[in-house]
């Protein structure tokens, strides 16, 4: 029934808030329709295209091609311009790019040794002749000097090769190159490509052409071990790069393609296209208006380069050279070690070649003697050699057989006692300073003619009365041989190296007063052994080179420098200071005077080596007749420790000092061993018979 609930017309119906809103939304809806459409808005992008069909529809407008363009260009253009403005130039090169080797040179300029990881010696853009450098711009970018830094259109052949598969090497400018060797790595990436065009970029806004240009020469692998062009101008040409011509350069240039393609030394292949590269760069030359036609026409031949130089190493007696030079040059040049490891030095040496030359190969012949796997005698046997000149400079050096199986140097070694070759520095005191024989008495002057007692065991005596040892007795003179030669003069016992007159004659001047003379003559406060008799007959520990310098003033009215063995440094092209030792008045010209007659006196009667004095050479090898002869007009002295363990040879002619020391060593206590029967003398013969023949024998070669 209506009304009821549960009639089934007004269930229905709903209820009456639901009817009322469904018949608002049918009549706004009505009154829509009664209203005219609006237009639709256009897309923003009409893609798929509008009322088109099929592929059409699919297909950009032209419009819709020149807007995806633009997009493009601004996003690449806003991309470029941070990576740009984000981009440094790095601060610092790469260690590799900026080490280089340390030169050492001869006396007289040529090349010695090369020291270092890398060789490379940086030179200024100005020693590089210009056309040199305009081969190397014609072979690798002709445009250098007008680019921004980067080829574009070799950008775009790298892209193409990367899209295609390909690396991305080639197609770089000169500053591009030399952005990859000197900042970046050697990996051939996109990404390592981007960092090389950008800072490109930004290093050629920064840095001027020529420098850009010197870095890229100073850099660049050559080949044959070389990294920049000065040395493979050295290691093709055998010149300075300032000695190249064009034709050279043209080569130079070829090779920075690849060495190990156009080095025409490796096989003939590498020759047929070193020629034909060779050739094209100068007529590119001539086509970029760099060289003119005739003068391109007088290269017509190929500069063959020299055969590939052997590697200068350091073996033989170089590492010594090397080390003293170093030394040198790092203790008088403000050169830490740390700097020198960076390289770039150029050392200019005193070492004279012909002079080493003649010296190793004295020493060499001497050791020929020695056999020591037959005579147990000849085991462990070092030879030391040094020749100075009277203005300090160190002249040659033998060190040891090689410096690659033996480092120390036996010519720079403390360890070595002079022995008797110390006694003229004895003689050079005493009539320097005069003697004090008696306590509290006077000093009074002594002369070469002043006579002493020269019989073998005299008490030695001190102004206090007779010398008392450590062990309880008087100490005593000692002769070599054990030899009376009744009274003689200083003179003479130096003539013929007796020892006993110049051991008293240390005591009477007083043995600090013999120190004091002997650092004066140069010898090192490290090396004075200690102030007992022995002093006098040479408990010090000179080495070759210190000795040898100290000789020099007997022969220079008393002047002397300190050892030396360094003149220049430079590094690329700058020079840098290098402090050498002052020549200093070390003895009077007279007393000089005197010690070099009684050397000279020595040298005539056969240098002590016979062992009646007289010069007759009654030893076993004949060595002091050699030594005579190769003396004439020399000073000389051999020396012998009284223990036998060490021998001696100095002397000088023609302002150079020579001396020789020939010792054996346990290489285990680091002690020294008899010298008795050494090289097969007989067990009477002199110690100092081999190191006088090396003396000899180097005279013989320096004089030729």
């Amino acid at each position: 029934m209506p009304g009821q609930p549960g009639n089934g017309d007004e269930a229905a119906a709903g209820p009456p808030e639901r009817t009322a809103r469904a018949d608002a939304r049918t009549a706004r809806a009505g009154r829509r329709r009664l209203l005219p459409r609006r237009p639709r808005r256009p897309r923003r992008l009409d893609y798929p295209r509008a009322g088109r069909s099929g592929v059409r529809r699919w297909l950009p407008s032209w419009r819709q091609l020149l807007l995806l363009a633009g997009t493009c260009c601004a996003l690449l253009c806003g991309t470029v311009g941070v990576l740009y403005a984000t981009t440094e130039v790095p601060t610092d090169l790469n260690a590799f790019a900026t080490q280089q080797n340390n030169v050492f040179y001869w006396a007289d300029g040529t090349e010695m040794a090369r020291t270092g990881l890398v060789n490379r010696q940086d030179v200024p853009l100005d020693q590089v002749p210009e056309q040199v450098r305009w081969a190397v711009l014609a072979a690798e970018n002709e445009t250098f000097y007008s680019d921004p830094g980067i080829s574009f259109q070799g950008i775009g052949r790298a892209l193409y090769r990367m899209g295609s598969g390909g690396d991305t090497q080639g197609g770089s400018t000169i500053t591009q190159q030399y952005v990859k060797n000197a900042y970046l790595n050697q990996r051939q990436d996109f990404s390592r490509k981007l960092d090389e065009m950008f800072i490109a970029l930004k290093l050629d806004q920064r840095d001027s052409k020529e420098q850009i240009l010197s870095g890229y020469l100073n850099i660049s692998w050559f080949g044959r071990g070389s990294y920049g062009i000065e040395r493979a101008a050295q290691a093709y040409y055998g010149k300075h790069v300032s000695e190249l011509n064009v034709s050279e350069g043209a080569f130079l240039a070829a090779v920075l393609k690849g060495a190990s393609l156009y080095d025409p030394a490796l096989n003939a292949d590498n020759h047929a296209r070193a020629v034909d590269r060779w050739s094209w760069i100068l007529d590119r030359m001539v086509k970029i208006g760099r060289l003119s036609a005739a003068d391109r026409a007088k290269y017509t031949d190929f500069p063959e380069p020299n055969p590939v130089p052997p590697l200068v190493g350091l073996n033989g007696q170089t590492g010594y050279l090397v080390d003293l030079a170093k030394s040198y040059a790092q203790s008088h040049a403000d050169i830490t070690p740390a700097q020198f490891d960076l390289g770039g030095y150029q050392i200019h040496t005193t070492f004279e070649k012909p002079k080493e030359q003649a010296l190793t190969e004295a020493v060499q012949s001497a050791a020929k003697k020695l056999d020591p796997e037959r005579r147990p005698a000849d085991q462990n046997v070092h030879i030391g050699a040094a020749s100075v000149a009277a203005d300090g400079r160190i002249l040659a050096v033998y060190g040891g057989p090689d410096y690659l199986k033996q480092g120390f140097n036996n010519a720079n070694t403390v360890n070595v006692p002079a022995g008797s070759a110390f006694t003229p520095l004895v003689y050079a005191a005493g009539l320097a300073q005069g003697v004090q024989r008696e306590r509290n008495g006077p000093r009074t002057p002594v002369q070469p003619t002043t006579t002493y007692n020269g019989d073998n065991g005299v008490d030695l005596r001190t102004p206090e009365g007779p010398y008392w040892g450590r062990d309880g007795k008087k100490a005593k003179t000692t002769n070599d041989g054990g030899r009376n030669w009744g009274t003689l003069t200083l003179r003479a016992a130096v003539e013929r190296s007796v020892n006993g007159p110049l051991q008293q004659l240390g005591m009477d001047v007083g043995l600090d007063n013999v120190r004091r003379t002997a650092l004066a003559l140069g010898l090192l406060p490290e090396s004075m052994g200690d102030l007992t008799p022995a002093y006098t007959l040479g408990n010090s520990t000179p080495s070759a080179i210190r000795l040898a310098d100290a000789y020099t003033a007997f022969d220079a009215d008393g002047k002397r420098t300190d050892p030396y063995s360094v003149t220049s440094v430079t590094r690329n092209g700058s020079q840098i200071a290098v402090d050498k030792p002052a020549t200093v008045q070390a003895l009077t010209s007279q007393v000089a005077a005197e010690v070099d007659t009684a050397l000279r006196g020595a040298a005539r009667d056969g240098l002590g080596l016979a062992k009646d004095g007289t010069g007759t050479a009654k030893d076993a090898t004949g060595t002091a007749k050699e030594a005579k002869e190769a003396a004439a007009d020399s000073g000389a002295k051999a020396g012998s420790t009284q223990e036998h363990d060490a021998s001696w040879f100095v002397g000088y002619h023609g302002g150079v000092s020579t001396a020789v020391t020939v010792f054996r060593l346990d290489l285990k206590t680091l002690e020294l061993l008899p010298l008795t029967g050494i090289g097969g003398t007989a067990q009477s013969a002199p110690d100092a018979a081999i190191p006088a023949g090396i003396w000899a024998a180097n005279a013989r070669g320096t004089a030729r």
